[in-house]
């Protein structure tokens, strides 16, 4: 963002001068509306300091960034970070942010935390998504609340980012000290209550 400009909530702002961008789709590589954010420009870094390999998978040889950031731009030229690409989930050929879902859930009246993981299922073959929630009332963390936000999810994305997984409730998400949600040790955590479950049987 330039100086003394400001975007709307969540935005990054607009590029800076002498910086071009593109949205491609991930897998494809096609321009589109929602995909990875590459930048080229002066500004752009010229690579990773002894690390031949990370820079050259983020800085190609024509010259293009590839930031692993999955944005979006809207009609004034304001970006949004939507996520990480490494962090999207992949759901029968489509890509489901984590972030995207975090952020509806959010909104919940009865969701005072919440993170969102991938879990594989096996009868489908494919990524799913699960919401770990910090209810405001622990004593109303039960299957009829689980069922209020999954239905309250699924009337509100499109079919692909229903929370297939269903809803886990947890005392508090793990967090990084800066704030940010410390997915792998969720996902560590499923699988341990998953292996746990199993042996149980």
């Amino acid at each position: 963002m330039r100086p003394g400009q400001t975007g709307p909530d969540g935005s990054v702002g607009p590029l800076v001068a002498g910086l071009k961008a593109k949205v491609i789709d991930p897998e494809t590589g096609e321009v589109g509306q929602q995909g990875e954010w590459l930048l080229y420009g002066p500004n752009v870094m010229k690579g990773y300091l002894n690390n031949v390999e990370a820079t050259r998978n983020t800085i190609r040889e024509d010259g293009w960034m590839y930031t692993g950031d999955i944005v979006y731009v809207d009609e004034n030229d304001n970006w949004f970070v939507v996520d990480r690409l490494k962090e999207l989930i992949k759901y029968k050929g489509f890509q489901i942010a984590p972030a995207e879902l975090e952020s509806l859930l959010q909104t919940h009246p009865k969701v005072m935390d919440v993170a969102v993981i991938p879990v594989y299922d096996d009868s489908q073959a494919t990524e799913i998504p699960r919401a770990y929630v910090v209810p405001h009332d622990p004593t109303t963390a039960n299957d009829a609340l689980k069922k209020d936000i999954e239905d309250f999810v699924a009337s509100k994305v499109a079919h692909h980012k229903k929370l297939r997984g269903g809803v886990v409730f947890i005392r508090e998400i793990p967090k990084s000290a800066s704030g940010k949600i410390l997915r792998k040790d969720i996902v560590k955590l499923d699988r341990e209550t998953l292996v746990e479950t199993k042996s149980r049987l």
